[in-house]
Parts: C-alpha cells; structure tokens; sequence
C-alpha cells in the first residue's frame, strides 16, 4: 500500500533507539524526512539511519528550543511530530516514592510533549497534512499500581491530546494518541525487573503474570506500533483526530 508519505517531514523525539528509533525507520522506508532528537549522545553517534539529529532532553525547554531550530535547518519545516520521549519512572508504593522521581518522570512524559508542541504547532499550520502522533499507554487508561508517576503521565497525554485535537483542527492539524501495551525491548525488561524485587517475586512470575492479561498472550512489537502511526500521519488518515488507539493485544488489566 502506498502511503503517500514520500517527502513527509517528521520529527521523532528520543528516535536513537528503541520505539522511537523503529519509528523513525519506518518514516524513511516510506520515502519521509526524519529529523530525530535524543538525551543519549552515544546512539545518537552510532546511528546507521539517514537522518539529522539533535542532543536534546525534551523536559529541558531550552534544549527543545535548540532542538525546533535544528529541525527547521534540516528539514526546511515540518509535517509530523512524534512525541515518542519517555521513561519508565519509579517502581514502588506512593509512600516510598522519592519526590525528586516523580517530577522527573512528569517532567519527561507529559510536560516534555507540552514543551515540544508549543513550538510545533506555528510550523505544522504551514503543512498541508499535519499530525501531532503522542505516545501513551494502557497505563493512561487502566489501574496500575506500584507505578503510580507514569500512570499520572500517561492519563495526562490522553487529555493532553485531547485538548490539542479540539484546538488544533481548524487549521488541519490531527492529533492523536497511541497507547502501546507491552512493548518488547529493554525497557519492559526493566519494569519487570523492578516490579520483582518491589514484590519480592520471580521474573519469571512478573511477566507470566502480565502476559495472562492480554488477550493475544503476546507482547507488541515496535514495527507494529510504528505501523499505525505511519497510517495516522498518512493522508490516508486524514480524518482520525482525537484518539487515544490502543495497540496492545487487547490488554485487560496491569493489576
């Protein structure tokens, strides 16, 4: 299927590994201009993708400034705007929870997109098909204890995206949410690595245990959560706006 997207410009924040490096390949199959941003300067040294790129912490407003002036330098305007950037943030009851840890977790998952789309936004009412794709999670709309600062995150960038769709479509602009369930790689890893010792459990009982609630028993790959966003940003999806899609092998509970 054509995609339509050849010459997109799309900027993908934290796009030198994991999902947001999937995503930003997938772009470049499709004949897209990617611009990526990330706070690890070593991947970014290593990566092999025909992209520019920026050094930038997406919670650091002066860092996304520079970031929006490398992105204008490089792609001469932009298109999309993937707020891929986030992190897993502390694993524990909200007792035990260090503050300093869940400002940052905050910081990154919801005020970062903020940071980013504020400035997005003036070039994406030049672009004649502009999306703003935010990243969530089954844990923005289901209970899930013991990581109660990125639930709080991810609730917020369903009603963020909310918000921007309502404000945004009269100038063309769709903004949409995915929610990805669990996602294989490193970072999942952690999170169950983590939950273990919170819970003085086995591995291997942590991920039985949340595979059990997924109506597939299987994880998410990235290349199938970067799929769907290619088909959202694609003019084959020029009516979708204001969603929150979950891809997540039909998730039922993180409890």
């Amino acid at each position: 299927m054509d995609l339509q997207i050849k010459g997109l410009r799309v900027l993908v924040t934290a796009g030198a590994g994991g999902i947001g490096h999937e995503i930003a390949k997938r772009f470049l199959d499709e004949g897209a201009r990617v611009h990526v941003c990330d706070v690890d300067e070593g991947a970014l040294e290593k990566l092999s993708l025909k992209v520019t790129s920026s050094k930038a912490d997406v919670a650091n407003r002066d860092d996304v400034e520079r970031l929006f002036h490398d992105t204008q330098k490089s792609l001469g305007g932009l298109d999309v705007l993937v707020n891929n950037a986030g992190i897993a943030g502390p694993t524990g009851r909200v007792d035990e929870i260090d503050p300093e840890d869940w400002d940052r977790c905050i910081a990154i998952d919801l005020t970062g997109l903020f940071n980013c789309a504020r400035i997005a936004v003036p070039m994406l009412k030049s672009s004649e098909n502009a999306s703003i794709i935010n990243l969530s999670s089954v844990a923005g709309r289901l209970s899930f204890p013991l990581r109660a600062p990125y639930a709080a995150a991810k609730w917020g960038v369903v009603g963020l995206t909310k918000a921007l769709a309502a404000e945004l479509g009269e100038y063309g602009i769709r903004v949409n949410a995915i929610q990805p369930g669990l996602v294989e790689g490193a970072r999942i890893r952690s999170v169950f690595e983590n939950k273990a010792r919170a819970l003085n459990r086995s591995y291997e009982e942590i991920e039985g245990s949340a595979l059990s609630k997924v109506s597939l028993r299987t994880m998410v790959t990235p290349t199938q959560l970067a799929d769907q966003i290619l088909f959202l940003c694609s003019p084959l999806g020029r009516t979708i706006s204001g969603q929150a899609i979950s891809i997540c092998g039909d998730t039922q509970s993180l409890v």
